[in-house]
């Protein structure tokens, strides 16, 4: 019986064993790829950019991988390479040191991007990191295909493959490869999202957006002309390292297009305008249509703050390198390069003013904007037309200055009577609401000069001062009629007190309260007459008899022994 049962346990033992066997080859893998990078980034420096902590925390990862899965490199004394292989992998982990190495390798290129704009010999390192993380993705999908996974991580493995290629082929400017294998990229990550739910969904959008920019720029590359507004359209969205390249790559394309021709503005020409200021005019021409297709009014002032940081470098750019032409000929105004920079600062000012206005609307719009918020911003785009007016001293340029400062004058008046107005200052803001409407009107008088959408803002603000003037005068009459009722008159309402107005009666309900209004304690002061008994009015016209000739010799003595103590009181020396 013992010998049975031993038998019995044996079998039992062997067929446990045969299952685990059975279940440890039929093991299903699994990694969610974008997720475990994102993590990582997030915790490890990449919130900040900074990507040579995320490095170090990639090598950090990587040892202690190897070290717990056993797969060292090696002993302390000499490097062994030795690679994941399908027949090694028994656990999830095993799939994470190809991703990790990946990720270093991707890590260090991002950080050599950063310091190539200084150091541009660091650009050929960058270049064979993000190759060398390209091959880390390839065996990464390698070693994902060969052994048994799901499908969600095949599709993962294949979606890090291209974007992985598509970034190495952007940095070689590989157009075509790099837009394919980033529309490879987009449309699995695509896919992904629509299988997963919703909390998944999240990092998935977010890198379907990340590569939208970069697929524009390639399309532009390529030769899609239309791609360029859109880009310039979501450069306020952009951050890190890929707003970086990407202005740089733009600046290189539009310098590209500019073919040294010159440019005229208000008939006269600037001259061969350098490739920096041809690529912001070129950007210039294209900035109303990435204007007009933003779509807020958040979105264009983004737009337009970018640009104003090029039209600012740009302008800088111009002066030194001419610097030596400025200076001798800053005073002909006939110098083409004199013209050009006043066209770029032209440009600037006009931009800025649109900026500026773009700020208004968003006021306009919000429930907590004062009036008084608005009337500083109108004041800030009168400084720059102001400005813009002084560029200038054509006629024709100084008439259409002026018809705008006057019809942003109007506005700035009619936000100024609407803060009088709920201070109850009813007269102050009439007559603010007449000088607006002036305003308005000699705006209006040239109406061919102005722009169309201020001329309707102008129409509409006519209508609105109106229906504002009769809106102050009614209540400036209310108060008037509320004033002369006996419950509430001016003396009512007066902070006298009772000895002040004995003479009158009056119910005052205030008497009756613990504070009543009596006598103002203490009393002011008041000046009085001064008495003349305590004062010499004679003493400063009085001449006083000289006595020396009296005293004789004993008053020149005491004046020299006088003399001599003071003299030896001083310096401390005399005495016994």
């Amino acid at each position: 019986m013992v010998v049975q049962e031993a038998n019995c346990e044996a079998t039992e033992e062997n067929v446990e064993h045969q299952d685990e066997e059975i279940s440890s080859d039929e093991r299903l893998y699994s990694l969610e790829i974008l997720k475990i990078i994102k993590d990582a980034q997030q915790q490890h420096g990449l919130r900040h950019g900074d990507y040579q902590r995320y490095r170090g925390y990639c090598s950090r990862r990587l040892r202690r991988l190897r070290k717990v899965l056993k797969v060292p490199q090696g002993d302390r004394r000499h490097f062994k390479r030795r690679d994941v292989m399908p027949a090694m992998v028994s656990d999830d982990k095993f799939l994470q040191v190809p991703l990790t190495m990946a990720e270093r390798a991707w890590s260090y290129a991002m950080q050599l991007r950063q310091e190539s704009n200084t150091e541009p010999r660091k650009k050929f390192h960058l270049v064979s990191r993000l190759r060398k993380a390209a091959t880390y993705s390839l065996q990464l999908q390698e070693l994902i295909e060969s052994v048994n996974c799901d499908a969600r991580t095949k599709l993962e493995a294949q979606a890090y493959v291209a974007w992985m290629h598509g970034s190495l082929h952007f940095e070689l400017q590989l157009w075509k490869p790099a837009m394919e294998n980033l529309k490879k990229a987009q449309v699995v990550y695509e896919k992904l999202a629509s299988a997963l739910p919703d909390l998944e969904q999240v990092i998935y959008k977010a890198r379907v957006e990340e590569l939208a920019p970069s697929l524009r720029y390639c399309a532009y590359n390529i030769g899609d002309t239309s791609a360029i507004d859109d880009l310039m359209q979501m450069r306020g969205q952009l951050s890190g390292e890929l707003l970086a390249s990407l202005d740089s790559l733009m600046a290189q394309t539009r310098s590209k297009q500019s073919n040294a021709e010159e440019v005229t503005w208000r008939g006269k020409s600037c001259g061969t305008v350098p490739p920096r200021a041809a690529g912001l005019l070129i950007a210039d021409s294209r900035l109303n249509q990435a204007l007009a297709k933003a779509a807020n009014n958040q979105a264009k002032i983004d737009l337009l703050e970018a640009h104003l940081i090029d039209c600012k470098d740009a302008i800088a750019t111009v002066r030194e390198d001419f610097k030596a032409e400025l200076k001798n000929r800053d005073t002909d105004k006939n110098n083409p390069l004199q013209h050009l920079v006043t066209y770029l600062q032209y440009i600037k000012l006009s931009r800025t003013l649109e900026r500026n206005l773009a700020l208004i609307k968003i006021a306009q719009e919000s429930e907590k904007a004062k009036p008084q918020d608005i009337v500083r911003l109108y004041e800030a785009a009168l400084h720059n037309l102001v400005e813009i007016s002084q560029l200038q001293e054509d006629e024709d340029y100084q008439k259409e200055q002026d018809t705008k400062t006057k019809g942003y004058r109007a506005f700035r008046c009619f936000y100024m009577a609407q803060s009088l107005a709920n201070l109850h200052r009813w007269r102050e803001a009439m007559a603010l609401y007449q000088r607006s409407s002036q305003h308005a009107k000699d705006a209006l008088r040239n109406p061919f000069v102005l722009p169309e959408e201020l001329k309707n803002d102008l129409q509409k603000l006519e209508t609105l001062i109106e229906g504002a003037q009769y809106a102050a005068h009614a209540h400036s009459v209310l108060e008037e009629d509320q004033e002369e009722e006996p419950g509430t008159s001016k003396q009512t309402r007066s902070k006298k007190p009772l000895y002040e107005r004995l003479h009158e009666y009056r119910e005052d309900p205030s008497l009756l309260t613990k504070q009543p209004n009596v006598y103002k304690l203490p009393p002011s002061m008041r000046s009085i007459p001064c008495k003349p008994l305590f004062f010499d009015l004679a003493f400063n016209l009085a001449e006083f008899p000289d006595l020396s000739d009296k005293l004789g010799d004993q008053g020149k003595k005491a004046g020299q022994a006088g003399l001599t103590g003071f003299v030896k009181g001083l310096w401390g020396w005399g005495n016994k």
